[in-house]
């Protein structure tokens, strides 16, 4: 049997630093697989809004097709697969306000969601095999860290009461469960933007869960309350969900050394134009495996975290070395405003992390 790779040529293949434990952009296709637990008897509603809903995506640039599966076991669990062109497109439209309008429907009909996101590396028979695809030379080598970060913004002139809150409170308990770790959370502000750097290893969803229901952590997130430009009300579930969906700042690069390494930890933040957030975090992106390549860079590993326009840079930097803050030529372009370096709130790091 021919796998699709056999019949790329060495031009579609593109190289993967072994270095690079996570990216979206490798130009290859995207499979999301979204595992979905339907509330008993609410299987027809479901049904309904998803066929709404999948006319709906349908629509959206770099969408290719999508499937609806349920189980044959458990008729509550259903599974939904789409295929996309490549991972940006998705994130562009799964990040968006549309797609927060369009998924309400389904809000009252599912218990839980979890979606995975799968680049093709390689395909075997079917009438795609015969199509021109762009693949990874190999694969990606993990650390087995999952990154993600939170970003929203407080009513201006509220920020050093905000910053006082997130410095001072106690840290939650770092173990989720045998599998699941909290190993370091970075906090970080620049004018009345907050961002929340998190690392996890094991299920990102549960360490968020985790989180969110340790007292000390919902204190403060009360305390903040009266302050956020966007309100909330932690105690209703739909109103919760938009919050935090809004405020996801998904990492879509990271690169590191093969062994950890620490160093001095620096948040840039990225005011892109309009339209331009994806390109500008692919170009920062590149830029980052060319310095993780140079063993005379000061970085150490970096991570780009980004959301429409918000880009932002995580960065390890060997101790004592400054972080440069002005941006590469190609980068000007794209940059509503200075590239600025945010304050550190806190930076703490679990026992064993």
């Amino acid at each position: 049997m021919t796998t699709i790779s056999e019949k790329v040529s060495e031009k579609l293949t593109r190289p993967v630093s072994k270095r690079v434990s996570q990216s979206v952009f490798d130009g290859s296709r995207l499979r999301v697989v979204l595992l979905v637990d339907v509330y008993e008897g609410a299987q027809h509603q479901f049904l309904k809004a998803y066929e709404q809903l999948c006319n709906q995506v349908a629509q959206v640039p770099g969408h290719v097709s999508d499937q609806l599966c349920q189980s044959i076991e458990t008729p509550s669990q259903w599974l939904i697969t789409s295929e996309w062109e490549s991972a940006p497109p998705f994130l562009a439209w799964v990040n968006s306000e549309e797609h927060v309008e369009m998924v309400k429907p389904l809000h009252n009909c599912v218990r839980d969601t979890r979606s995975l996101r799968f680049h093709v590396v390689r395909e075997t028979g079917g009438p795609a095999a015969d199509a021109v695809r762009v693949l990874q030379a190999e694969p990606r080598m993990g650390d087995g860290v999952i990154r993600h970060a939170l970003t929203f913004t407080v009513r201006p002139g509220s920020e050093a009461e905000v910053a006082k809150i997130l410095a001072d409170y106690a840290s939650p308990q770092a173990e989720v469960d045998a599998s699941t770790r909290l190993c370091r959370t970075s906090l970080f502000m620049h004018g009345n933007r907050v961002v929340r750097a998190i690392e996890v290893r094991g299920d990102l969803m549960a360490a968020l869960r985790h989180v969110a229901r340790q007292p000390e952590v919902r204190a403060v997130e009360e305390a903040i309350n009266p302050y956020l430009e966007q309100d909330r009300d932690l105690d209703d579930q739909d109103s919760a969900r938009v919050f935090f969906t809004r405020a996801a700042l998904p990492a879509v690069h990271h690169v590191g050394p093969e062994a950890p390494a620490d160093g001095d930890r620096h948040a840039l933040y990225y005011p892109a134009r309009p339209g331009c957030g994806m390109r500008l975090a692919e170009l920062l992106a590149q830029q980052d495996e060319a310095a993780a390549e140079d063993q005379a860079s000061p970085m150490l590993h970096s991570t780009v975290f980004q959301r429409d326009d918000v880009v932002v840079r995580l960065v390890e930097q060997r101790s004592g070395t400054p972080v440069d803050v002005t941006p590469a030529h190609a980068l000007t372009a794209l940059l509503d405003g200075d590239a600025v370096r945010m304050r550190l709130i806190t930076d703490r790091r679990s026992p064993d992390a």
